[in-house]
This record gives C-alpha cells, sequence and structure tokens, in this order.
C-alpha cells in the first residue's frame, strides 16, 4: 500500500533477527501473490479474489494488515484484505462483486500482513486473459523499474537514488511514474520513514543505512504522472484514463547489498 508524499519522522533501524521476522510476515504477501495468480481470469470478480484472500489468512494464521486500516492520509479505514485496481485505477481499489474481470484487463493486487507483529506489504500486477501489446509493455516495464530501483538500495547511497533509477527507466519507454504517491518503510507499522519517490534525482534525501527496511513499489502510468481519487475516498485513478501497471517488493538494506523480503520461490537478492 503506498503513502502520500508528506511525512517526517525517524527512522527505523532493524536489527538482523528484526529483519529476519520482517522477512516471515513478508514470505505471507509473496505467497499469497504467488497463488492467487491461479485464479485470475475474465469473469471472476474481485470480491471472489477477497474471498480466497481471507480463506488463505485464516490458512497462514497471520493478520491482514490493510482491513480496517486508517493511516492519516484517509479519512475512512480501508474496508478490505486486498487493494483489486484495474486498468486506469492505480492503487487503493476496493473489492467488489460488481467489478468482473473481463478479457484484456490489468489487474494490480496489493496486500499487507502482520505477523508476530511485524508487517508485510507486496503487489504485482497481473494479465486478465490476453492483453495488448501496449498493457504487457506497461507492465514489463513496470516490473523491470521495481529491480533498477532495488539494484540502488545500497548502503551509502540516498532514497533519491531509488526513485531517480525508477524514472529514467520508465520515461525511456514514454511511460511517467506516479508523483503524488510514494513507497514507504516498514517494520511494526505498514507505513514508516523513509518515503521512497518513483522519481527525483541522485544524491538526494536520507542517506540509505544498514538496517533500514523499505517498501520499493513503482506505480507507472502510460500516459501522465497525474492522477484523482474517486469518490469512494481510497480509489487513486489516472486523471487522463491512461492505463498504470504497480510492483512492490519490501527490501532490507544491508552491508551485502540489497534484500528482498516478501519473494516466494525466487531470488532474494536485488
Amino acid at each position: 500500500m503506498s503513502i502520500l508524499l508528506n511525512r517526517n519522522r525517524k527512522i527505523s533501524i532493524k536489527s538482523n533477527e528484526e529483519i529476519m521476522a520482517l522477512k516471515k510476515a513478508g514470505r505471507v504477501v509473496g505467497k499469497l501473490l504467488y497463488e492467487i495468480a491461479e485464479i485470475i481470469k475474465p469473469g471472476i470478480s474481485t470480491y471472489e479474489l477477497e474471498k480466497f484472500a481471507e480463506m488463505f489468512f485464516e490458512k497462514e494464521k497471520a493478520i491482514p494488515a490493510f482491513k480496517n486500516y486508517k493511516p492519516n492520509f484517509s479519512a475512512k479505514p480501508f474496508p478490505a484484505i486486498l487493494c483489486t485496481s484495474i486498468n486506469d485505477e492505480v492503487v487503493h481499489g476496493i473489492p467488489s462483486k460488481k467489478r468482473i474481470l473481463q478479457e484484456g484487463d490489468i489487474l494490480k493486487i496489493d496486500v499487507g500482513s502482520i505477523v508476530d507483529g511485524w508487517c508485510g506489504d507486496s503487489a504485482r500486477t497481473y494479465p486478465v486473459g490476453n492483453i495488448s501489446s501496449d498493457a504487457k509493455l506497461l507492465v514489463e516495464v513496470t516490473e523491470k523499474s521495481l529491480y533498477a530501483g532495488i539494484d540502488q538500495a545500497v548502503v551509502g547511497g540516498h532514497v533519491s537514488d531509488i526513485g531517480a533509477a525508477v524514472q529514467r527507466f520508465v520515461e525511456a519507454f514514454g511511460f511517467s511514474p506516479v508523483r503524488e504517491l510514494s513507497g514507504h518503510g516498514i517494520g511494526r507499522n505498514v507505513h514508516e520513514e523513509p518515503c521512497v519517490p518513483n522519481f527525483g534525482n541522485y544524491g538526494q534525501g536520507p542517506k540509505l543505512l544498514e538496517g533500514m527496511t523499505i517498501c520499493i513499489e513503482p506505480m507507472i502510468n502510460a500516459g501522465s504522472y497525474e492522477v484523482t481519487l474517486a469518490k469512494d475516498g481510497w480509489t487513486v485513478t489516472t486523471k487522463d484514463k491512461s492505463l498504470s501497471a504497480h510492483f512492490e517488493h519490501m527490501v532490507a538494506i544491508t552491508k551485502d547489498g540489497p534484500v528482498i523480503l516478501s519473494s516466494w520461490g525466487g531470488d532474494e537478492t536485488g
């Protein structure tokens, strides 16, 4: 789950033991995003995906972090386990029986977990059936930009290096990183310092220190970077109705380089 750019609190440094605890929470969301792919197809509702997530969390004996979560940037709590955002919806879409997936849609799922008091947070974009070549390129570029950002998550760098790498990568394809929302620190709270924007210049902002844990989450629009908030108070859409894609990983800054904490069945280095 992304945050609005506008916060200024102390950055929390985690011990190795705390990073391992965060990894347990991260692997829960990574596993869910892996398993839910099997049921994403035309004709299924986002409500059915929500019910899948409900059963998954019960099986994993984990707590969904987003349901009833009320951050200071929202007027009301989020009502669901999953954020399910379709096509021009950037983030924070609310599952509904009325939202039926259609052939050619792109679906973004963002999910958070709490395990033993530590939080996990991750997101992926899924094709629904066969998607257009333009949509496929947007999804592929957005995912690759996530890893371009992760590569910059090294001790001694700056938070802005991450966003600069994301921005330069996606703009080379004519795409735009969302500017009003950002990634964030994570720990015992889903949203901690620092904010991790997806744009900017190298060498600015807080220094990246060993023991920092952050969520890097490119939100990339096919058109303008401008977004708008829907009447439900949560769903963020592109202002020009262009497609948007979203990927997110939790990452620990270590002396040996970035370590992904929210992977499932894949490489855990950046």
